[in-house]
């Protein structure tokens, strides 16, 4: 008989900016995450944050960590776009601790925390070579969809993104998904 692992989901507190360990454990574990789900999209091996960057995140109050028998094990940004939208991205589970439900649970907080700020919607980014096929962004979209997550845009990362346009090592298109959250949380119920 298998246990599951006990899997704790919790914003880190503002505070926890000025842990630079904490900081770049968790920029590690992005970079860790991205550099395969990411592999073939930039150019020399770019990492996909910084512990300065997650730094700016947890100072803003846009972390969440998912805790497994007491240690991180993944990590999500959530953020508002405006009053009707909410955003989550940078979504990472350790390779160690995949098919145990971690990302799963982690988007499930972010959509409650959207809905109890009176979020209508849920947006991410999903970052897409234009030219070819890349598994793990098949996978992910395949994913998102069966999570309720409806394609409803692209962007150019040119365009959108200039700043990381020269990093990439072919071209690449983002698409925005989004999710209908249903009505808000009533006060009793708010994350």
């Amino acid at each position: 008989m298998t246990i599951a692992p006990e899997i704790e989901i919790r914003p880190l507190p503002e505070g926890a900016a000025a842990d630079g360990g904490l900081m770049s454990e968790l920029a590690g574990l992005v970079n860790e995450v991205y550099a395969d789900a990411e592999a073939g999209l930039w150019a020399g091996g770019a990492a996909r944050t910084s512990a300065a960057e997650i730094a700016g995140y947890v100072g803003a109050g846009e972390i969440v960590v998912a805790l497994v028998d007491g240690r991180i094990a993944g990590c999500v940004r959530v953020r508002e776009l405006d009053a009707g939208t909410g955003e989550f991205g940078m979504l990472a589970a350790s390779p160690r601790h995949r098919g145990i439900g971690l990302g799963r649970e982690l988007v499930r907080f972010a959509e409650r925390r959207g809905r109890s700020r009176g979020h209508a919607e849920m947006q991410l980014e999903l970052l897409v070579p234009r030219e070819w096929r890349h598994p793990s962004k098949e996978f992910l979209a395949g994913w998102y969809g069966r999570i309720g997550y409806r394609p409803v845009g692209t962007g150019a990362v040119e365009r959108d993104y200039p700043h990381l346009s020269p990093h990439l090592a072919t071209p690449c298109d983002f698409v925005i998904y989004r999710k209908n959250l249903g009505p808000a949380l009533e006060p009793a119920d708010r994350t």
